[in-house]
Parts: structure tokens; C-alpha cells; sequence
């Protein structure tokens, strides 16, 4: 009896070739960047048959990819998390050079940050980084102007609103560096929203002179230097979804 045709869905199709992650690939397609079979699409739920139709994505046609990549670099500040800037500007794209496939990063890190950002060609895999129902953990070092009060603290830990909805630090501690005169702060986030660590310390009215993210999950940036490329193992690979 043969086979009954394994259809997928057409944003995991996309995420599966390495090109962009799943959430993305819904953006693709709803700005009507994806073609399938020369027909523009614009609907989520389209299924393929991953041998038998085309797709192009902005008039190119996607190639499976065969090895899976999991990556980490401690992204320097003053470089953006994009392959490709119009300006000129750095990129990430620079550290990437000699890697064997098409990767894209998971989730970013703003141009005045730095610390851990992750690469792959897994779609599957950075949705389920990024998907804020996995509630995956992302840990930073602040460095803010003066020293907040507790009560302002605790504003953070309740909750406040920003741009982009409601969020809160699930971890909050003050850590002690010498004798700084601005406060050093360890949060603990799940949330992952456009510039949220600096959104939620201007509601309470420091502003954020320094920003690393030292952790994904369980994964550690560890010794890295800026600018260091390493690959994950498998056992590395599983702490990402691990809460910290």
C-alpha cells in the first residue's frame, strides 16, 4: 500500500530550509513575499507537498538543508543582528564567513547591546526559543544610572506596561561591584520583547548604561570573547530550553 503524501504546513516548510525561523516566515508570507506554484500567498494554514511544489521566497527558491546548526556568539556591542544593513553598518553576518550553510539568529540583540545570541538553520528549534509560551529564560547583567529603590524593584518583579503589552522580571537581585555608584542588577526575563529591559527601567526611571545578556535557559556565555563563534553540542543544545 503506498505512502499517504506527507503535507506540511507552508511556514515550517520555510523554517525547515534554514532560511528564516517559523515566526518569521509568517511575516514573510503575509506581506506576500512567498510564492507557491507562481501563485503569491498570503494564508498561514497553506499546506505543501515538500517534493512535488515550488516555493519562492522574494522570487528565490528555497533550498532544503541536510546538516543542522546550532551556534553561539557573544555578540559585541555595536554590531547589528542582521545579515544585511543598507548602511554599511557591521553585522553579524561578519562572524559567520566560514560556516557550511545559510544561518539566521534567533531572536536579536539591540546595536548598544551585548552577550549571547544564537544561530541555526532549525526553524523548528528557534520557534521553540522564541515562542513565548515556552517561556524560555533570558538572563542579563544592567548596569543603571543611580541605585533604585526596592520599591522600584518591585515594580518590575509585579509588573509594568511597555510597548508591546504587560511584562515582568521573573528574577530580580541587586549585585554588589565595588564601590559603583550606579547599581548592577542580574534580571531574569521570558518575555523577549523589542528593547524590553530598557523600556521596563525607563518606567521607573533609571536608564540602562550597560546591557549583556549572560544566559538562554541554561546555556552560559561563559569565557567567550567578543566576537567568539562556537558551536553547541547536543547536551548544550538542551539547556537552552532548560529554565534557569
Amino acid at each position: 500500500m503506498a505512502k499517504p503524501v506527507q503535507y506540511i504546513r507552508l511556514n515550517k516548510f520555510i523554517a525547515d530550509s534554514g532560511l528564516v525561523s517559523r515566526r518569521h516566515a509568517d511575516k514573510l508570507i503575509e506581506e506576500g513575499a512567498v510564492t507557491l506554484n507562481g501563485k503569491r500567498v498570503y494564508e498561514l494554514g497553506v499546506k505543501v507537498h515538500p517534493h512535488q511544489d515550488q516555493v519562492l521566497v522574494n522570487g528565490k527558491p528555497l533550498r532544503q538543508q541536510g546538516l543542522k546548526i546550532y551556534l553561539m556568539l557573544k555578540k559585541p556591542k555595536g554590531v547589528l543582528t542582521t545579515m544585511e544593513d543598507p548602511l554599511g553598518r557591521p553585522t553579524v553576518k561578519m562572524y559567520l564567513k566560514k560556516i557550511p550553510g545559510r544561518v539566521f539568529p534567533v531572536g536579536r540583540l539591540d546595536w548598544d547591546s551585548e552577550g549571547l545570541l544564537l544561530f541555526t538553520n532549525d526553524g523548528e528549534w528557534a520557534n521553540k526559543i522564541m515562542n513565548p509560551k515556552s517561556e524560555v529564560t533570558k538572563t542579563y547583567l544592567v548596569k543603571v544610572k543611580g541605585q533604585p529603590t526596592e520599591e522600584q524593584l518591585d515594580r518590575l518583579r509585579r509588573g509594568v506596561t511597555i510597548e508591546g503589552g504587560k511584562v515582568a522580571a521573573k528574577s530580580l537581585k541587586r549585585i554588589e561591584k565595588g564601590k559603583d555608584k550606579n547599581a548592577w542588577m542580574r534580571i531574569v526575563i521570558t518575555e523577549g520583547k523589542n528593547r524590553q529591559i530598557r523600556q521596563m527601567f525607563e518606567k521607573i526611571g533609571s536608564d540602562v548604561l550597560k546591557l549583556q545578556r549572560i544566559a538562554i535557559g541554561k546555556l552560559r556565555l561563559g569565557k567567550l570573547d567578543r566576537g567568539e563563534l562556537v558551536w553547541l553540542n547536543e547536551k548544550k543544545k538542551k539547556k537552552v530550553l532548560e529554565a534557569d
